[in-house]
């Protein structure tokens, strides 16, 4: 389940049982003792640095440098991505990567004056000064990132080094990423964790860390784009501070950005260029964002505590009856029986294959919750299997490591074993028995209920990670990627012909590979709706494009006007799901009033519309790595307001949804990039760049269209229908359509539009190898009141 506003305390536990908070004190415990026993005591350390320069050898992309008291390599990567390791570190053995690329053969390491050195590439200049600070430059010599020499301090005794790297960016410098913060988009002066937390309580800005903590930045300045990885899967902080342009005595104050880890080796990963070239070569270092269904881009309804076979027809049912879109049911912890994992609850759901059925033939996929933590009794099938496997995490001693989370005494299998992986994704065939057709991966930090402490497993259990061996402070961060890899892989496995559909509360570098992400135990209130939007949009600079919040917020009952806003945004975000917690109020549509039931209507209506347009952003996704949803400044980074801006986004290229984040509001002032844009819904023309007032009625929230744009939508009759919005007179436009069957691995072909005045008639035309043609499908000309 979710955070679940599981108390740290015996005495605020209530709902959980006397012996349930009994077990979290046992287990609080527990976890002391293992790690005083396991963890090595930290003793007297000696800093170092790497010293002066003595020696450079040429190898290939780059080379190697020696320093007196370290070694530095540098590789710029064939597709532009500047790699470096101190003290031998290299891109590989990595969770991240699904490969080391091949590095550049026209890079090449020379001298640079004062002693220091450089590698030349068509798109970066890496300048190495004597004492080791690392300098990335534009090709115009304009510098993007200074990294400072690093520093680490080893025990005396041996052992892992910390280490801490400092970095100095452009005065005019905005960091975005760092995985799933609630604050943001832009990261304001402050210090972010690197460790993947359930906070045990419903989230609102400001609150860090939260489910999915990366390390990794995207740093947007008037120079130019960079993103920035630092490839250790350790617990650390980075401290962000913003420059000021004419700070002091009219200078220029720089940006800075500090990085600390408890360990790991320091390699760092950066990438030049436009933002969507940098999340291109991110994507074929990190892997391509894998492809859902079609379905799973349209509305999700779930809640904790449907109860019931019943409950949940009744719910469908009234979907149905108002003539609402639905496409999947999701199924929480209450399905279970006794809260087990891969159990069914036989007397409230005593018929689920059939109702699975049922709802298929309605057009509505089910999808089931899965929780890592496996209730430690024998009986339990999924316990003993594991047992049979030696699947569970042990500690130092040799013991099974357990844990308390909703069926009480939990074992945790150990993901990072390719074997453990293995037996897992078999597991899901009981699910897929079930008639489930879809999985959302909950509880996976890990989370273990603790009455003070942290709530996940003894830093010192150990962990095979792949063979190399190692306890949890390494293996924390992708316990969960390497469970969304075990589903992943089993589900395809067993279902080979279908596209696995996967979305997970946490995460790490490369959890796109596997599925997506929703926001976890976002609070309802305004300030969780604006923290929804900050989630995706940080989260697809990462590299995750498919994500979404729980539309109404997980806990408390949201006013009729928040429920209805928060719905409009979540109908233009890649994961559409309502969801709430067992103790909130209702999240259906029919259940604020009549207004809201039709206003969320018609969002849901132009969901569905958009359909074809979200099916082809996802396969662009995919090729290209770009996310769904986009920062206003994605085209313009170097247009300031833009990069300013935080209440809007772009969904593709063609269309820019500006939510209402406020109370009350029934207008909002829209920043606008350069160019002609309409309102989609008055069709009415504004000119960017600048800032515009937009109506914004209850009724609807402001969806503007790009000039030019072809947009593919779904037809009155169900079919494809192109709409077009006019181009600026003198000017063209175009698009790309991807056409998808709904399922399977059969690769898309990518239908690319042109647009165009001839005379006073737009004209579309299909764009070939062979030339240009009619369009295949009907095309609607909309905006033709400016021309």
């Amino acid at each position: 389940m979710e955070g679940r506003d599981l108390v740290r305390s015996v005495k605020a536990v209530g709902s959980v049982g006397a012996a349930q908070a009994l077990r979290t004190v046992r287990a609080a415990w527990r976890r002391r003792r293992t790690d005083s026993a396991g963890l090595p005591p930290r003793g007297a350390e000696r800093a170092r640095v790497p010293g002066q320069v003595q020696n450079a050898e040429p190898g290939p992309g780059g080379g190697t440098l020696w320093f007196s008291r370290s070694r530095l390599r540098i590789v710029v990567a064939a597709n532009g991505a500047v790699f470096w390791g101190w003290d031998g570190a290299e891109p590989e053995p990595s969770y991240a990567l699904v490969g080391c690329p091949e590095p550049d053969p026209r890079a090449v390491l020379e001298p640079d004056k004062d002693g220091g050195w450089r590698v030349v590439a068509e798109r970066v200049t890496v300048v190495v000064s004597r004492n080791g600070a690392v300098e990335v430059r534009t090709p115009g010599g304009v510098t993007l990132r200074r990294d400072l020499p690093p520093r680490w301090w080893e025990p005396v005794d041996g052992g892992g080094a910390r280490w801490l790297q400092r970095a100095e960016v452009p005065a005019d410098a905005r960091f975005f990423g760092l995985g799933g913060r609630a604050s943001g988009p832009r990261l304001r002066d402050g210090t972010y964790r690197l460790w993947n937390t359930d906070p045990g309580r419903a989230f609102v800005p400001g609150d860090d860390p939260l489910y999915i903590t990366m390390p990794v930045q995207f740093v947007v300045a008037d120079a130019g784009t960079h993103l920035v990885f630092h490839d250790s899967t350790w617990d650390g902080t980075v401290t962000l501070r913003e420059g000021e342009e004419g700070a002091g005595s009219g200078h220029d104050r720089a940006g800075t950005c500090e990085l600390r880890m408890d360990g790991g080796p320091l390699r760092c990963w950066v990438v030049v260029g436009t933002p969507a070239r940098v999340l291109l070569a991110w994507a074929s270092l990190t892997g391509a964002p894998a492809l859902p269904p079609a379905w799973a881009l349209g509305h999700h309804h779930a809640r904790w505590g449907f109860g019931s076979e019943q409950e949940v027809r009744r719910i469908v049912a009234g979907y149905r009856e108002r003539d609402l879109p639905l496409d999947a049911v999701h199924l929480d912890i209450d399905h279970y029986d006794a809260h087990q994992v891969f159990t069914v609850d036989r007397e409230r759901f005593p018929k689920l294959p059939e109702l699975a059925e049922e709802l298929w033939r309605d057009g509505v996929r089910l999808v089931s919750i899965i929780d890592p933590a496996v209730k430690s009794e024998p009986g339990n099938a999924a316990y003993d299997g594991g047992v049979a496997e030696d699947a569970f995490v042990r500690d130092g001693s040799g013991d099974v490591v357990h844990g308390v989370a909703w069926p009480g005494e939990v074992a945790y299998p150990d993901f990072t074993h390719a074997r453990v992986r293995e037996w897992w994704g078999g597991l899901y065939e009981e699910r897929l028995a079930q008639g489930f057709a879809g999985f959302w991966h909950d509880m996976n930090e890990p989370t273990s209920f603790t009455a003070f402490g942290e709530p996940t497993l003894p830093r010192s259990s150990r962990h095979a990670l792949e063979g190399r061996g190692g306890d949890h402070r390494e293996a924390h961060n992708v316990y969960a990627l390497c469970m969304a890899r075990a589903g992943f892989e089993g589900v395809r496995a067993l279902t080979p012909r279908q596209r696995p559909f996967l979305f997970s509360r946490s995460g790490w570098v490369g959890a796109q590979r596997y599925g997506g992400t929703w926001s976890g135990d976002v609070a309802t209130g305004w300030p969780g709706l604006r923290a929804s939007m900050s989630l995706v949009l940080g989260l697809g600079l990462c590299g995750v494009p498919y994500s979404g919040p729980d539309v109404g917020g997980f806990d408390g009952s949201p006013s009729p006007e928040l429920y209805l806003r928060w719905f409009q945004l979540g109908a233009h975000l890649p994961l559409f799901r309502t969801h709430a917690s067992l103790r909130a109020g209702r999240r259906e549509p029919w259940e604020f009033g009549a207004d809201v039931l039709e206003h969320a209507r018609a969002a849901l209506v132009g969901r569905r519309r958009l359909a074809p347009y979200f099916v082809t952003l996802a396969h662009l996704a995919r090729r290209t790595g770009a996310p769904y949803v986009r920062p206003l400044w994605w085209g313009a980074p170097e247009d300031r307001a833009l990069r300013d801006c935080e209440d809007a986004f772009l969904l593709g290229d063609c269309l820019l949804v500006a939510p209402v984040l406020d109370p009350g509001a029934d207008r909002r002032a829209v920043q606008l990039p350069r160019g002609l844009w309409y309102d989609t819904a008055t069709e009415q023309p504004y000119r960017g760049p600048g800032q515009v007032l937009v109506d914004a009625p209850l009724s609807r929230i402001p969806v503007l269209a790009r000039a030019g744009s072809v947009i593919p939508t779904r037809s009155a009759d169900g079919g494809l229908e192109l709409e077009v919005w006019a181009p600026a007179r003198g000017r063209g436009g175009g698009g790309m359509v991807v056409p998808d069957s709904g399922d399977g691995w059969e690769e898309a072909e990518i239908e690319r539009y042109a647009v165009r005045w001839e005379g006073s008639r737009v004209v579309v035309e299909r764009e070939g190898e062979d030339g240009v043609g009619e369009p295949p499908h009907p095309v609607r000309v909309r905006g033709l009141g400016e021309g």
